[in-house]
């Protein structure tokens, strides 16, 4: 890596911290780049892959696991594509730089692990069809069928000082889109991205450990999301879930911290017929707070969705589960119970 990629990745990623959100300045003017448009039609394969005419991506996977030790655990893996410009240019002038975080907890450590890289020298990037994501020797690679969507069956596999797994990933149900059929607003003055989900994955693999493999068997969800200024200009960070239900159902929920709160979710049924929920639908209650590098972080929550007779309470199965990275937040698993029980996965960002 060049000495010029490291100050360009470091003005990329690093600086915007100082807004306490990160990520590519999500709430920054994006004078040039491709706007989301409500009513533009997602199409599969090709928005499997990347849009380096929008200026900032992602394919983000958790997956809440049991072992054959009858212990908990979750993993992320997850590749952030940033645009410097926006244009595709080939070869060492390619203006598309990328960003690899892998997560894997615990009940008693979390695990993290992060890559950069740069598009156009064939270290990272994104092919459509077949489907490939990669970053050094990370992936996330399918193996459907040619009559399958892509994400119905994927490969997935990461590596840390500590850590390792690599996991299958096979999908019991449809893709489902966010927001108005995959315009996800985030913001009352109407900043949005394209995004949708698969939420409906079987998983099973093996984690290598400190202490060893351990064969898992779980739940999986992968959220893909694309956008050029996804975030209005206050917000300092959001709080997201990702909730699989014991009776079938899904259901995926945000708040966006700002000068005022937005929310957004969907409501998910087994067979994938989603319900968008609009904002102020779902209430986010922070219930206990852990002391994590010497910021309090709300890792106990209470969520509430009154119209469809939510009230849950959630309980991570590690609260120090911190992306200790050049851009850190929260990420782990967690359990839930109440008006409905099940697993799913948490992020909070600006903390």
């Amino acid at each position: 890596m060049t000495v010029r990629l490291v100050l360009t990745l470091a003005t990329l990623f690093l600086a915007p911290m100082a807004h306490a959100q990160g990520f590519a300045g999500l709430g920054t003017d994006a004078e040039g780049f491709a706007i989301p448009e409500r009513g533009r039609a997602l199409v599969f394969p090709q928005d499997h892959g990347a849009h380096p005419e929008y200026r900032i991506e992602w394919w983000y996977l958790t997956a809440t696991l049991t072992g054959e030790d009858g212990q908990g655990y979750g993993v992320q893996w997850t590749l952030f594509r940033s645009a410097l410009a926006p244009e595709d240019r080939p070869g060492w002038d390619n203006r598309q730089v990328w960003m690899g975080h892998a997560g894997l907890t615990t009940t008693e450590a979390h695990f993290s692990a992060e890559r950069f890289g740069r598009g156009g020298v064939g270290q990272a990037g994104v092919d459509s069809a077949p489907f490939r994501a990669w970053i050094d020797d990370w992936h996330m690679t399918s193996h459907a069928a040619s009559d399958q969507d892509a994400f119905d069956a994927l490969d997935v596999h990461a590596r840390g000082p500590d850590f390792a797994f690599s996991l299958d990933f096979t999908a019991e149900g449809p893709l489902v889109l966010q927001g108005d059929q995959g315009y996800s607003v985030k913001s009352a003055q109407g900043q949005a991205s394209y995004y949708y989900s698969q939420p409906f994955f079987t998983v099973a693999g093996t984690l290598d450990l400190p202490g060893g493999p351990v064969a898992v068997t779980g739940q999986g969800w992968l959220d893909r999301e694309w956008s050029s200024q996804p975030l209005a200009e206050d917000q300092a960070g959001w709080d997201w879930v990702s909730l699989s239900f014991d009776d079938g159902h899904r259901m995926m929920g945000f708040q966006l911290r700002g000068r005022e709160i937005f929310t957004a979710g969907t409501w998910i049924t087994p067979d994938g017929r989603p319900t968008p929920l609009a904002d102020g639908a779902v209430r986010f209650t922070p219930r206990q707070h852990t002391r994590i590098n010497g910021r309090d972080v709300p890792t106990h929550w209470q969520i509430d969705w009154a119209d469809g007779g939510l009230s849950i309470t959630t309980e991570p199965l590690n609260p120090h589960a911190w992306m200790d990275l050049s851009v850190q937040y929260w990420e782990g698993p967690l359990r839930f119970s109440g008006s409905h029980s099940g697993r799913g996965y948490l992020e909070m960002t600006g903390y």
